[in-house]
């Protein structure tokens, strides 16, 4: 029996960091609905330097409180004495919690990247964003592509000459 509740406990973990997981990203390479199909500013950079940072992860709650449920039914089951079950269902709860708040943080943590910029206006900004499929190295020319308050930065794409006359 204890085994059962062993295995449906680690069933639940594993569930609530899969969901945890899929929760937050700021990678470069996802786009949120709402912003698709929208009309982005576009600005020429040259990257300056990227070092690599990590994106605290975020405690909303969930891990918390999920941790307190598993834990205080695992206590609570632990044992047949009502009163010790009551005692064991609270210890369990608090530990739970506690538990499913740093599997929450340290869950949704993500390696990212700062890079510091200057525009073609002689401006420096630094951005940072989840390491994606494209890796910057001091020199590069970039673009900034800003939609709804948010910025990320891609490669700049070659530019091609078009003859005069001659239609895009």
């Amino acid at each position: 029996m204890k085994s059962a509740k062993r295995l449906l406990m680690a069933a639940n973990t594993g569930l609530v960091l899969a969901v945890l997981a899929a929760c937050s990203t700021t990678s470069p390479d996802v786009i949120k609905p709402e912003d698709a199909q929208r009309l982005s500013q576009v600005e020429d950079a040259v990257v300056l330097t990227v070092r690599p940072v990590v994106v605290e992860g975020s405690q909303s709650g969930i891990g918390g409180g999920s941790g307190a449920v598993i834990g205080g039914i695992a206590g609570a089951s632990s044992t047949s004495n009502s009163r010790g079950a009551a005692m064991a269902g609270v210890a369990g709860a608090v530990v739970g919690a506690v538990v499913g708040n740093a599997v929450e943080r340290f869950g949704t943590r993500e390696g990212a990247v700062e890079i510091l910029l200057q525009t073609s206006n002689g401006q420096r900004r630094s951005i940072v964003q989840a390491a994606g499929n494209e890796s910057f190295k001091s020199g590069d020319a970039v673009i900034l592509v800003t939609t709804g308050g948010k910025v990320r930065v891609m490669r700049a794409p070659a530019v091609r000459s078009v003859p005069q006359g001659q239609a895009r």
